[in-house]
This record gives structure tokens, C-alpha cells and sequence, in this order.
């Protein structure tokens, strides 16, 4: 062919791609979407990550004549841990599977319009099952995170690869299961790996290139950095003093991920990342505060720097990662935060400064601590509620071990919960459970697990586990709340139509009175549901959909808990429903 034609071929397809790209996702389009309800282009439906959508056609009068409008099977024999948050966008839904698979959906028919499927290398280390919790959507891309520590960004018509970039090392522990964020433009993304000696942090790139702009550590002694145009890396401010909250060469290896993504709120401009915690679990090796493990830390989307932190959990010594997502919303006035902690305490929290306003308890036993100083905003930790040093046990293998609620799985885990500017709650996806906790020897060797503790969790109740509670951020009053035998771990959604939806591990989707807490529609989808509901409304139809699939961490790691859910079954599929048509 003529290098004339060609030039002239090469640059109408360029032409073609930028066009096409001017009428994509933008940012304005993310900040707005939630408003309108006609698209979901983000994880937590908002950037806030309030799960709130102001639609109403399916509503408390008329929930109960919801019924399936299609199902998609993921297919294959992945049939396990789906925990992913669909997006929707021009008549298109896009949900990822877990393996790291992405799919891209006709929305209202269900058709499959093309599938992509990461190749994962063999000596992948997912801690906690092989799960995914969805993707972001920016210009014309569709960008999700794998297990092996890579960022995909794939065409949204086509599902052909634009960019691919690995984050880090899967063989050192590295993975990723969040769903990105976009943010001011940018591209944020975290890490997971944290029982494995990784170092938490954030990074920003251009969703267009996947270029990195910045990156900032989690762990207090590690440097930021922010990237010119051509990749040179300039230091970015500093990170805490090396050695003041961590001893000897533990920083090093800290932990503290950022496994399940941030929120963005365009009210204060900026990003705000829970961290987990730290590594190793035995608290006795290092002591001091360990920051930024079990934090919410508040970055400058801009520059990387964190302008503030607020740490729920110093010196976690129980697995209690603070990575539970920071919802801002305005109340009295003022805009704050809400984090349902897996420590087992709601906090509420300047998202301007990070000045504690109230803290309380929001499940019924909690002993590490007997409450929240909310004056210094530290916890009154119970002495007697850690476990013991094992250099002090009597064969130096195995330290004291004590009884602890929550169980490690947490107060509230990955589960997003819902707030509701209608009514002012926050629904929490609760737990009920504790656990058998003690420390052991351990050193940190790459790529192998980096605990230095054992524990078995146990249920604290015969009847339940699991509790939806409406919780007033004002007053820490829970209005109301809802039983469930096992565990949730999916997570919630409300709306304008004054209804909460969840799923529930025994396979179903439900519909409650928001304000009352009364159940008003159910279906059984098949399998345990440990994923969160989207509504949207194309045309004059309002669809409700929900990913299911037995799977995630509670099978995996849950002792007694486990071995009371074992006859729930696996799965991999979508449901989507409207109201019946008569």
C-alpha cells in the first residue's frame, strides 16, 4: 500500500477514535450520573460511594410485582466469590467476574456482546478468594484490576485491549480485586496483599495511557512520588518519620493495603482510602502506632499528599483493617464521613480535617475496647483483650490466647453499605461473630503468608449472624434492624423510592422498607449473593440489578462460621429485574 494512503487511513482511524472518545464517560458525567439515575459509572454508584439512587419508579406500594427481566451465567467452571458492582453506561452493562474476567452486556436483553479473560499465571496469591469488585469507565475505556497485579483498560465496544500495566510483583504477594476510581480525571487505584508483607498506597494515572502521575505509600517511613511526562519520579512530600510509629526494619514490609478502593468527593477534592493491617499480625513485634495501618487517610487527588488520616484501630493487634469505605454526606451543615469499621464501631468524621465528631458501637459485643475517647479520638483499649506475646508463653511458640469480638472478618467487611439523604440513615450490613485469637513467632520471607497468629471464629448467637441495621449518624441509635442467619457479605442500595436492597449468602435479593425496615419482596437468584445492587432507568423502566455467587472470604477462612454455611452452593451469574408489565 502507498505510505500516502496509509498515513492518510492511519489518521482517519485516529480521527475516528478521538470522536468516538469526545462522546464517552467523562468526569462531569461520573459527578452527575447519580443524580440523574440513567447510567451507574461508578463503584458505590456515586464517587461518595453513597449507594443512593434518586429513582422511585419501583417504589414501597409497588416493590412486590418485581419480577426477572433476564439472567446471564458467567459461565465456564469459575463458578465462585462474585463480588462485583455492575456499571451501565448507553445501553451497555459492564461486570467483571472473578479470575479477572470482564463481560459487556446488551442491559436490556442480556446479550452478550463480547467477554474479556485475563490470563492469570500460575503462582497468583489472592488472600481471600479469587474475586473481582468491578471496573471504572472513562473516556471510552472500560478499566478493571486483576489478581496478578495489573490494570486492564479494554474498548467499550469492542472489549479489545488499549493499555495494559502491571502494578507491582504478584510473586511478592501483590494483587488486585478493587474496583479503580476515577477521580478529578484521574485514575486511582490501591493494592491488595497485606498478609503477605506488602506495602500499601495509592496511585493516580491518566485513564487514558495509564501513565502513573503519582504514588503514595500507606506505610509511615515509605516516599511519595509524582511523575513527570517523561516517567521521572520527583519526591512528592514525605510520608511520617522512618522509625516514629514503626521499630527497627518492619516499615519495610508494613502492610496497611488498600485492597478495597476509595471514594472521591468533589465537595472537598479529595480521595479518601481506608488501609489495612499492618503486617505481621503479631502486634508484639511491632510497637507504636504503625501508621497508616487501619486508617482512612485523605489525599490531595492533584499532588498524592495525605492532608489528613484518622486511624480507627492503633497498633491493630486483631486483623481489624480500616479499609471500610468513607461515605461523605452533609449533616448539620457540615460535611462529613461515615465508616461502619470493622472494629466494630461507626465513626463520623470532619471529611474536611478528619476531626472525630462521634463514634459508637454499631454491633451488640465488642472486646478489644470498651469505647471511643472522643476527645483525642483513640479507642479505650481493654488491656486483657489482646493476645499475648508469644515470648512470654510458656514455650515461646505460642502466646496467650484470648477470646476477641469482632472476629477478624469484622464488624462490617468489604460489603459496602448505603446512605440515604431521604431519610439520613446509613444501612450497615452488620455481623455478629468472635473469635479464638493468639500471636506466634513469624519472619518475613517473600511471597509467604506473613501473619504470626492463629484464631478460629466462632458465632456469637444460635439464630443469627447477620444484621442490616438502620443507623442514625446524629444519634448512633440503630432504628431498626434486620436478622439473618448467616453472615452478610454483600452489600446495600437505596433509593428514592424509599426501599433498601441487599442480598443474603442463602441466595436472595431483598426489598425493605426504608424507613420501617419491614421486607417487601424477595427472590431467590440460586446462589449465595455476596455482591451490592444498582438500580437505573432506561426510558420509562426502572431495572434492579445484582451479581450472585457464593464465595469471597467467610468460606475460606470462617472456622465454626464456615462449617455452619458449607451447604451453600457456587455460582456466577447476573440477575436483572423490572416491575411485571400488567
Amino acid at each position: 500500500m502507498h505510505k500516502t494512503i496509509l498515513a492518510t487511513l492511519v489518521a482517519g482511524a485516529l480521527g475516528a477514535s478521538t470522536l468516538a472518545g469526545a462522546a464517552g464517560v467523562t468526569n462531569a458525567m461520573i459527578e452527575s450520573s447519580a443524580s440523574k439515575g440513567d447510567n451507574v459509572l461508578t463503584w458505590g454508584v456515586n464517587q461518595e460511594g453513597q449507594r443512593f439512587s434518586p429513582l422511585n419508579q419501583v417504589n414501597t406500594k409497588n416493590v412486590a410485582k418485581l419480577v426477572p427481566a433476564w439472567s446471564f451465567s458467567f459461565g465456564g467452571e469459575k463458578q465462585r466469590g462474585q463480588e462485583s458492582q455492575p456499571l451501565i453506561y448507553n445501553g451497555k452493562m459492564f461486570v467483571t467476574g472473578s479470575y479477572s474476567r470482564i463481560y459487556a452486556l446488551d442491559a436490556k436483553t442480556g446479550k452478550k456482546l463480547w467477554k474479556y479473560e485475563h490470563r492469570l499465571p500460575e503462582g497468583i496469591m489472592p488472600c481471600c478468594d479469587v474475586v473481582n469488585r468491578g471496573a471504572a469507565l472513562y473516556d471510552n475505556l472500560v478499566i478493571f484490576s486483576t489478581l496478578d497485579a495489573q490494570l486492564v483498560a479494554l474498548n467499550q465496544d469492542t472489549g479489545e485491549v488499549v493499555w495494559k500495566e502491571k502494578v507491582d510483583d504478584y510473586a511478592a504477594g501483590y494483587s488486585n480485586t478493587a474496583a479503580p476510581l476515577i477521580a478529578d480525571g484521574l485514575l486511582l487505584t490501591g493494592v491488595s496483599g497485606g498478609e503477605f508483607g506488602v506495602v500499601g498506597r495509592v496511585e493516580a494515572r491518566d485513564p487514558k495511557t495509564g501513565q502513573l502521575v503519582w504514588s503514595r505509600p500507606t506505610v509511615e517511613g515509605h516516599m511519595g512520588y509524582k511523575y513527570d511526562a517523561d516517567g521521572k519520579a520527583t519526591d512528592n512530600g514525605i510520608s511520617g518519620t522512618t522509625n516514629k510509629t514503626w521499630p527497627g526494619e518492619l516499615w519495610k514490609t508494613g502492610g496497611a493495603a488498600t485492597w478495597l478502593g476509595g471514594t472521591y468527593d468533589p465537595k472537598t477534592h479529595l480521595a479518601y482510602f481506608g488501609t489495612g493491617n499492618p503486617s505481621p499480625w503479631n502486634s508484639h513485634l511491632r510497637p507504636g502506632d504503625n501508621l497508616f495501618s487501619s486508617s482512612t487517610v485523605a489525599i490531595d487527588v492533584k499532588t498524592g499528599q495525605i492532608k489528613w488520616h484518622y486511624q480507627t484501630t492503633p497498633h491493630d493487634g486483631w486483623d481489624f483493617d480500616g479499609v471500610n469505605e468513607f461515605v461523605t454526606f452533609d449533616m448539620n451543615g457540615k460535611r462529613y464521613g461515615g465508616k461502619a469499621d470493622r472494629n466494630g464501631f461507626f465513626y463520623v468524621v470532619d471529611a474536611n480535617n478528619g476531626k472525630l465528631e462521634n463514634a459508637f458501637p454499631f454491633v451488640k459485643k465488642i472486646t478489644w475496647a470498651t469505647g471511643i475517647d472522643l476527645k483525642t479520638g483513640r479507642p479505650n483499649y481493654t488491656p486483657e483483650g489482646r493476645p499475648g506475646d508469644p515470648t512470654k508463653g510458656t514455650d515461646g511458640k505460642k502466646g496467650e490466647s484470648v477470646f476477641a469480638a469482632p472476629s477478624f472478618l469484622g464488624g462490617k467487611n468489604q460489603m459496602p453499605m448505603a446512605y440515604s439523604p431521604k431519610t439520613g440513615m446509613f444501612y450497615v450490613p452488620a455481623n455478629e461473630w468472635g473469635m479464638e485469637i493468639w500471636n506466634e513467632p513469624i519472619s518475613y520471607k517473600k511471597g509467604a503468608a506473613y501473619l504470626g497468629a492463629g484464631f478460629t471464629i466462632k458465632p456469637l448467637n444460635d439464630d443469627y449472624i447477620g444484621a442490616l441495621r438502620a443507623i442514625d449518624p446524629k444519634t448512633g441509635k440503630i432504628a431498626w434492624e434486620a436478622k439473618n442467619n448467616a453472615p452478610l457479605w454483600g452489600g446495600v442500595l437505596t433509593t428514592g423510592g424509599d426501599l433498601v436492597f441487599y442480598g443474603t449468602p442463602e441466595g436472595y435479593l431483598k426489598a425493605l422498607d426504608a424507613k420501617t425496615g419491614k421486607e417487601l419482596w424477595k427472590f431467590q437468584t440460586g446462589s449465595g449473593v455476596v455482591a451490592p445492587p444498582i438500580t437505573w432507568k432506561d426510558g420509562n423502566t426502572q431495572y434492579v440489578a445484582v451479581v450472585s455467587g457464593w464465595g469471597g472470604a467467610v468460606p475460606l477462612w470462617g472456622g465454626e462460621v464456615a462449617k455452619k454455611v458449607n451447604f451453600l452452593e457456587q455460582g456466577g451469574s447476573v440477575w436483572v429485574f423490572k416491575l411485571a408489565s400488567n
